[in-house]
């Protein structure tokens, strides 16, 4: 059976981390590892990682990406899993990705979309169909793949291994989940399974600014990435890889 080793970053969420851990120690998958990234928080972050079993890793340099690389890198599974801070998992969360991974080998990674629990109805309905709805939708058509949404996938560490070195994960207004998207090698299949759900925060979406900020920092990707990940080069690559590597009975293998 495989390992699972689940990376949360946080920043001086000390009181939503404590609900998180919890909610990881009632799955009936239990994690191998639960890493938490301290990302130069003043609370008790920190304090409530260790309090609840995890392991605290410090990462300095201020960041989603940075403080989920930092993760990324000391996890020891060979699936690694990501939530947020104020993300709630389903009990069957961890088991759900594990059947996943075992019963596909040739997936390179699992997402599924978030639900939230808080906000008022606008809000709600704006998060969840114009940008996780939305970004799935586009994400699709711009890579010939699913993309990772951050707050809720798994992939293999072995995948990790192959583009920790390519992304941008040492800045900080960057989307780190499509820049990985964006990165990753042509063999790599990503599904997208619709019933894979956790609860997420409304927060970041509470203001127009915080929704146009997480919008600038999708554009700004896009842009630090082109044209090496225009769309036609990345299906080109997969449509190349797949006729280079395609079996008796017409399907590509995964190297993944």
């Amino acid at each position: 059976m495989s390992t699972i080793s689940v990376v949360i970053p946080a920043y001086n969420d000390a009181v939503m981390l404590r609900e998180c851990l919890h909610r990881l120690k009632e799955q009936i998958r239990q994690a191998d590892q639960i890493i938490v990234v301290d990302n130069a928080s003043t609370d008790e972050t920190a304090d409530v990682a260790r309090s609840l079993g995890a392991t605290v890793v410090h990462q300095p340099i201020r960041g989603i990406f940075p403080a989920a690389s930092a993760g990324y890198d000391a996890a020891s599974g060979d699936i690694i899993a990501r939530l947020d801070a104020d993300s709630r998992p389903p009990a069957d969360w961890l088991a759900h990705i594990d059947a996943e991974f075992t019963v596909s080998p040739e997936i390179g990674a699992l997402t599924g979309p978030g639900e939230f629990y808080d906000g008022n109805p606008l809000v709600t309905w704006l998060g969840e169909n114009l940008y996780i709805g939305g970004y799935f939708w586009f994400g699709a058509l711009w890579l010939d793949n699913g993309p990772i949404f951050g707050s809720n996938f798994a992939m293999r560490r072995e995948l990790w291994g192959r583009v920790r070195t390519l992304v941008h994960s040492d800045l900080r207004r960057v989307h780190d989940d499509l820049d990985l998207s964006l990165h990753l090698p042509p063999d790599a299949i990503v599904r997208v399974d619709d019933t894979l759900r956790v609860g997420i925060s409304a927060r970041p979406f509470a203001t127009w600014r915080g929704f146009g900020r997480r919008l600038g920092w999708a554009f700004l990707t896009f842009r630090m990435n082109w044209p090496e990940a225009a769309p036609w080069r990345i299906r080109d690559a997969r449509e190349a890889y797949q006729a280079e590597h395609a079996t008796d009975d017409g399907d590509a293998t995964s190297t993944v």
